[in-house]
């Protein structure tokens, strides 16, 4: 349970510190491989608490992902179409999702949590 968290923390502290400057025209694959990452880290949030989490889906996955939409923006940018725009919106709208999916498990998993449809609301 730490081990992801110290990782997390170690990662963006290493990040904040190494004077690393990309040139503009990486902007679009950063992006991209970010999102993808962002896609596959939420996915297994997911998983894991649905009880279905995989740990060689959840890494198979995460590095798929961010290599694909790697290449398919580098594809893209040499065939001259905006490739970019389409796998922001794709993966963005996965974040979403499962991020929704993540809520509802964490709200269902509340103490006192009550379903709307089986107590309705009363007047007064």
């Amino acid at each position: 349970m730490w081990l992801p968290a110290i990782g997390l923390l170690l990662g963006v502290l290493i990040g904040l510190r190494v004077p690393l400057v990309l040139p503009t025209e990486y902007s679009g694959y950063l992006a991209v491989g970010i999102l993808a990452a962002l896609d596959s880290v939420f996915g297994g949030l997911r998983a894991a608490l649905e009880g279905d989490y995989k740990n060689r889906v959840f890494v198979t996955g995460f590095f798929a992902n961010s290599v694909l939409a790697i290449l398919l923006t580098y594809l893209g940018v040499r065939l001259g179409v905006d490739l970019v725009l389409g796998a922001t919106v794709a993966f963005s709208i996965r974040i979403f999702n499962n991020l929704g999916r993540i809520r509802h498990q964490l709200l269902e998993a509340w103490p006192g949590h009550r379903q709307d449809s089986e107590h309705p609301p009363t007047n007064g």
